[in-house]
């Protein structure tokens, strides 16, 4: 019995060291860090944080993270934050899936002059994954996660994956 525990034990802590040096290595591959990281751990204590949804509108009404503002990535306009955010020294987070998506963002809103964003270093996906809360579109938590394409759902390990909407 002993044995099997410990088996089980260590499957568990392998399963999740390789789903974390996974999200590293796509990390590392896919983005330039031009936008710095904030890690999840980290969010919770910063103030007066604006949080930006730089996914599919469809991605963020199956889940989002509280009071975030989604803008979009293929839709994204600069006047939509602009016009929401006048102080460019607020400190703004970005997220996405993973983080890559939202560093495009963040680079944007960088080069609008906003001088205080970070990007959520492994998305939602992280959030979810460190055992977070996320919030449908009607403000109500939900273990459900659009998990963009089952390629990308590999980095979702917590939470119901979602791929399409009906």
């Amino acid at each position: 019995m002993r044995f099997l525990f410990s088996f089980v034990l260590f499957l568990v802590l392998a399963t999740s060291i390789f789903a974390q040096k996974n999200l590293d290595r796509t990390l590392r591959q896919l983005n330039s860090e031009t936008v710095p990281y904030v890690q999840v751990e980290e969010l919770n204590s910063l103030e007066n944080t604006v949080l930006l949804d730089t996914r599919k509108k469809e991605e963020f009404e199956v889940s989002h993270l509280k009071n975030a503002v989604w803008v979009g990535y293929e839709n994204y306009k600069e006047e939509i934050v602009t016009s929401q955010i006048s102080d460019k020294n607020t400190p703004i987070i970005v997220y996405c899936s993973i983080g890559v998506r939202s560093e495009d963002i963040g680079e944007k809103l960088q080069k609008a002059g906003y001088t205080n964003v970070k990007n959520l270093y492994g998305g939602i996906f992280e959030w979810k994954n460190k055992g977070k809360t996320v919030y449908n579109n009607d403000s109500i938590e939900t273990d459900s996660v659009h998990a963009f394409d089952k390629q990308w759902g590999k980095l979702l390990k917590k939470g119901i994956k979602v791929y399409k909407l009906d």
